[in-house]
Formats: C-alpha cells, sequence, structure tokens
C-alpha cells in the first residue's frame, strides 16, 4: 500500500486558490442558510466554514452538503473532502499521462474496448459520414472534448435535422468534435428515467496489483442530456459491495427525493444491477494506464453488461448526506484504508 502525508506545498496551493476567488457575501449567504437548518447563528456557523477550509481540508460546499454544523469533530473526520480528493489526485495521478482522461476523444481512443458504442471524430468525418453516423444510431450525443459537469453536451436525433452540411458546421462552431452512439441503459435504470442515460460514478484506486472499489454513488436525470446536477439530476450513496442504495436521493441545493420526482420509483429501495459485470469492467480499465492510479469511472449499465462513458482523474467526491440518511459518517476511513494517506 501507498503511504504518505499531504505535501505542504498542496495544501498552500489550495488555500491560495481560495483565496484567490472568495467571495465574503455569497459565502455569508451560504453560511446563513446552513446556520438556518441546522438551528445555529450565522457567525458561528461563518466562522466554523472558514476555520474548516484552512485547517480542515473541508471545501465550503462540502460543508453545507456533509451536513457539518450537525456533526462533531470526530464525525467530520470521517468524511471526504474535495480538497483531500485532489490531493490524492496530485500524488497518484501522473501529470503527464492525465491527458489521456481529459480529452474526451482521447479517452475513446485508449479505452475503445470496454465503451461499447460507436463514436466518430467529426473534425476528421466528411458530411456523408457525420449523416450516415446519425441516421444509422437514429439518436447521438455531441460533446464538447474538454468538459466537466455535463456542460457541452446535446442529445440529437436524426428526425430533427435537415441540413446535413450546416448540422456539421455547427457542431464545430460549437466545438462538439465528438458524436457518440446513445446508449440503451438497463431496464431497471430506464424506468426510474427513461430520457436520461442514469450513470454510475465508480471511484477506484490501483495500488499497482489490485484495483480497489472506494466508494460507488448513482446519479440520475430529470430527462435532460445528461444527469449532472446543472441539469436537475441527484444522486445516492450505493454499497459499494452490493450495489443497494444508501437512501434517498440529494443534491447539492439541499433538496431531497425519496422517490423520483417524474416516474415515482423509490431510490431507497433501488439495486443496481450487473455489479460483477461492473467490478470486472472498472478491474480491467483501471489498468490500461497504470501511472493513474485513482480514478472516478462514470458508467452506465445496460442489460446484459455495463460500459464506461469516462474516467475522470479529478475523481471528486460523492459523499454520505447525514440529515437524508441518519448516519453521520462518512467514507473517509475506507479512502485511508486503501490509499494509506
Amino acid at each position: 500500500m501507498a503511504t504518505s502525508r499531504f505535501r505542504l506545498t498542496d495544501r498552500f496551493v489550495y488555500l491560495g486558490e481560495r483565496i484567490k476567488g472568495f467571495d465574503l457575501p455569497a459565502l455569508r449567504e451560504r453560511a446563513r442558510a446552513s446556520a438556518k437548518k441546522h438551528g445555529k447563528t450565522t457567525t458561528v456557523v461563518l466562522v466554523d466554514m472558514l476555520w474548516s477550509a484552512a485547517f480542515r481540508d473541508t471545501a465550503f460546499q462540502d460543508y453545507v452538503d456533509w451536513d457539518f454544523p450537525m456533526l462533531t469533530r470526530a464525525e467530520r473526520a470521517t468524511f471526504m473532502t474535495h480538497p483531500i480528493s485532489g490531493f490524492i489526485a496530485e500524488k497518484f495521478d501522473a501529470a503527464d499521462k492525465r491527458p489521456l482522461m481529459q480529452n474526451k476523444i482521447t479517452f475513446n481512443r485508449l479505452f475503445n474496448e470496454f465503451l461499447g458504442r460507436e463514436w466518430l471524430d467529426v473534425r476528421e468525418a466528411s458530411v456523408d459520414q457525420v449523416r450516415d453516423f446519425v441516421q444509422r444510431k437514429g439518436t447521438v450525443m455531441g460533446k464538447v472534448p474538454v468538459s466537466s459537469s455535463g456542460h457541452g453536451v446535446t442529445r440529437y436525433t436524426a428526425e430533427e435535422i435537415d441540413d446535413w452540411d450546416a448540422f456539421r458546421t455547427d457542431l464545430l462552431a460549437k466545438d462538439q468534435q465528438l458524436l457518440e452512439e446513445y446508449i440503451t441503459q438497463h431496464p431497471v435504470l430506464a424506468e426510474i428515467c427513461a430520457a436520461t442515460a442514469n450513470t454510475t460514478r465508480v471511484t477506484t484506486f490501483f495500488d499497482g496489483t489490485d484495483v480497489h472499489i472506494l466508494s460507488m454513488a448513482q446519479k440520475f436525470g430529470r430527462g435532460a442530456a445528461s444527469d449532472q446536477q446543472t441539469y436537475g439530476g441527484f444522486y445516492t450513496m450505493l454499497d459499494h459491495t452490493t450495489g443497494h442504495s444508501k437512501g434517498r436521493g440529494y443534491d447539492s441545493h439541499d433538496n431531497v427525493w425519496e422517490r423520483h420526482p417524474e416516474s415515482g420509483v423509490s431510490i431507497p429501495d433501488f439495486q443496481l444491477p450487473n455489479m460483477d459485470e461492473i467490478v470486472d469492467l472498472v478491474d480491467r480499465a483501471a489498468r490500461v494506464v497504470p501511472e493513474m492510479q485513482y480514478i472516478g469511472w462514470d458508467i452506465v449499465v445496460r442489460e446484459h453488461d455495463a460500459v464506461i462513458v469516462e474516467g475522470n482523474w479529478g475523481a471528486g467526491v460523492y459523499e454520505n448526506k447525514p440529515s437524508v440518511t441518519g448516519v453521520r459518517t462518512g467514507s473517509r476511513p475506507r479512502y485511508r484504508e486503501i490509499i494509506g494517506f
């Protein structure tokens, strides 16, 4: 196992970034909302947020999302945070290999065997090739090669396109250089939200011998092109061994869902299908670039298997929300056990 402490310079870099983007009025408003929710005073919460950011590696949004005002210091120490995740990524994901994950076209070329779908580089395709691809697939996804949080993603159907030359020109003008076949998801996921491919975030660590699943979260869309929260999506944490939901769904805007708001399907009763296939998939994929040890994989489960949408070297954090689940501990102990920080 890898053992280390995060470099002091990493912490100073993080604090410097926070100071550069510091917005006191916005932070005060966030503190006010959190204080009201948990029965605290705004001043106490605001000071605590600043202290936690400076000395406890806790981003302001983490502090709010993980309900830190209601937790003891010991309980808070069990939660993963985005700064800690960032420190891990900086240490265990080789800088010269990160572009392989950052650019979706480069990623598709390297991980093609795990995608389970056809794709097209619009820059290298003629108008006729674009038309043939879209007409054969019926529904496709246009994507900006380098983006995050679902930005730059659009769903297109062949029926809505009349001028194929203009369509290709428009794709390139929007920097949507990548077209992908739309993924047909498992009926269990389609029952919850058929119009969006509902992805599973599987965060892994490769220690040089074994691939460990650190955490799993199931994201649910609301009918848009992406299931990200910027499109109205939400998530629930899953048991990383069984794939069963750990409780109700939630997002970063204090919304909580017992059932999916459109389909009415229960979120606490959700069971992710094909867990064996998912474990095998990430085990094989995580070994392709062994220098990239810490990855957040976005996966879509299909009827008989699972496929990768993308891999994120800045894995981010999906965590338990105590006020929703009633569980006052997070996943940091498992990360520490596996990674050794």
